[in-house]
């Protein structure tokens, strides 16, 4: 089948079995624009013919909300984990001075995005190590990041810093996902403005929910600065379906947020913990786990 940029109007020869769906999302090679191919495309023949263009997969992910203990980390680890068993591959950023990502996956004294940015490194890539997990890698974190923030924040534009160096490697990964603090800060405007998906994880709590629409409001405000979308979905984690006040509030949090709701929920498994304590994702610990299954449905729904 033959497509058309609708920027730039390069065409291509898109093979026919990647039309599997009524719509894929493609980026031009040419000028870089991302667009939606259609089943029903009108075909041309007579023309030069650049290389065959291939899906845009590529999605910088960020995971955050301004409430502390509602499985940001754990959802960056085991939503990477999941994806990358699905064979695509997966960088995980961790962009929270706490490092529990980095930790989660059992790394200690690794280079760091401190480290990219007062040349201890040469370039991002140089920092990005890969895990024992297949198509699975990790940016890790470290004390020092805590620098950065005294360092950078009153610089013009440092909420660009991250995006800037991602866009050198991003092309390499199907998937990149970026741990945030709980905070609405250095790291988490930064980690805003690279993304293109916002996962929000909530428990079913009065402060989480609250947290929820904080992040909506900075999302607002961001999308006006970098004149851009960047989808924004909230994730319901650690539910417990026989807590009455959970209920209520899960109710809550579907009524506000609908459309911009996963529909999968991700409930208490006291797996999760123990996963924990052997530095795995919870994939690679107990794949028959309740959460394993949960985060893998969560990775299918974001991947399609």
């Amino acid at each position: 089948m033959i497509i058309t940029c609708e920027k730039c109007r390069t065409k291509y020869r898109i093979a026919d079995d990647l039309m599997g769906k009524p719509e894929l999302k493609v980026r031009c090679h040419k000028c870089g624009h991302r667009f939606i191919v259609h089943r029903a495309a009108q075909a041309e023949d007579s023309f030069l013919l650049q290389d065959e263009v291939h899906p845009d997969y590529s999605r910088v992910i960020a995971v955050s909300n301004q409430k502390g203990g509602v499985a940001k980390s754990t959802t960056c680890l085991n939503l990477g984990a999941a994806l990358a068993k699905m064979g695509k591959r997966v960088l995980l950023v961790d962009f929270d001075v706490q490092a529990n990502l980095t930790i989660l996956l059992g790394f200690r004294k690794a280079k760091s995005f401190y480290d990219v940015l007062t040349g201890g490194v040469k370039d991002i890539g140089g920092a990005v190590v890969k895990t024992k997990y297949a198509n699975l890698s990790l940016l890790p974190s470290s004390s020092k990041m805590a620098l950065l923030k005294k360092k950078y924040l009153s610089q013009h534009n440092f909420e660009y810093l991250l995006r800037d160096r991602l866009r050198t490697i991003q092309d390499s990964y199907d998937h990149v996902l970026i741990d945030t603090p709980p905070s609405i800060e250095f790291f988490t405007l930064n980690a805003l403005v690279a993304a293109n998906l916002v996962v929000i994880p909530s428990t079913c709590e009065y402060l989480s929910m609250h947290g929820v629409s904080q992040i909506h409001d900075i999302i607002g405000v961001l999308k006006k600065g970098i004149n851009r979308e960047v989808e924004c979905k909230v994730l319901i984690t650690m539910y417990d379906g026989k807590n009455t006040s959970e209920k209520v509030i899960c109710d809550k949090l579907r009524q506000t947020y609908r459309d911009n709701l996963f529909r999968t929920m991700i409930e208490k498994d006291d797996k999760m913990q123990e996963s924990h304590i052997v530095n795995a994702p919870i994939s690679h610990y107990d794949a028959k786990s309740r959460a394993a299954i949960q985060y893998m449905q969560l990775a299918q729904e974001i991947a399609g």
